[in-house]
This record gives C-alpha cells, structure tokens and sequence, in this order.
C-alpha cells in the first residue's frame, strides 16, 4: 500500500522526468530505498533525506509531509526556488539578482 508521501515522490519524480535510478543519482540514495518510500508506507526518511529528495525534485519537504495538498503551491515552489538560490556563490546570486532586476525595468 502506497502512501500519500509516496504517492507525492513518484508525482514530482515522474514529472521532472526522472528515473528512480537517476533521482537515486542525483540524491546520493539507493534506488531501492527511492522505490521503497514511493511503494511501502513502512518506510520513514529522516529529515535529512526527506529534505536532499525534495530539494533534486525542486519542492520542498513540507510540502511532502503536508496530508492534505496534492500538488506543489506557488508558494511551495517559490519556497524551493529561494533555498537553492541561497545555495549558489554570491557571484552567481548578484548575476541572478542583475538579471531580475533588469526584467522589473522592462514594465
């Protein structure tokens, strides 16, 4: 029996065109442990894991917990657009910050 979580992760996976083999990749996670949350409702990721899959899917863990939505908010995905953007050296956030910037003058 499949869970909502699992249900989630297959969704977002299918849809960003993964395979479990290359989301394993991408995550530093076996594929069976992948299949496992996707397909067993036994199996419970630590937050850790839960926030690395997430973050390759482009959603963010809460949103994964979350029981009662289906499908990623706008402010899920902003939410998850902004964590990787902190990611990134400060040269590439001004370069993204300029880009923006430039984009706002345009109206």
């Amino acid at each position: 029996m499949t869970s909502r979580l699992g249900d989630k992760l297959r969704k977002c996976r299918q849809d960003k065109g993964y395979s479990l083999d290359k989301l394993a990749e991408i995550t530093g996670s076996s594929k069976s442990y992948l299949w496992e949350l996707e397909n067993r409702d036994t199996r419970k990721p630590s937050a850790e894991k839960l926030t690395t899959v997430a973050a390759a899917l482009g959603i963010t863990a809460d949103y994964l917990l979350d029981e009662g939505s289906t499908k990623p908010g706008d402010e899920v995905l902003k939410n998850a657009l902004f964590r990787s953007f902190k990611k990134l050296d400060p040269e590439d956030q001004k370069t993204i910050q300029d880009t923006i910037d430039r984009w706002s003058k345009k109206k």
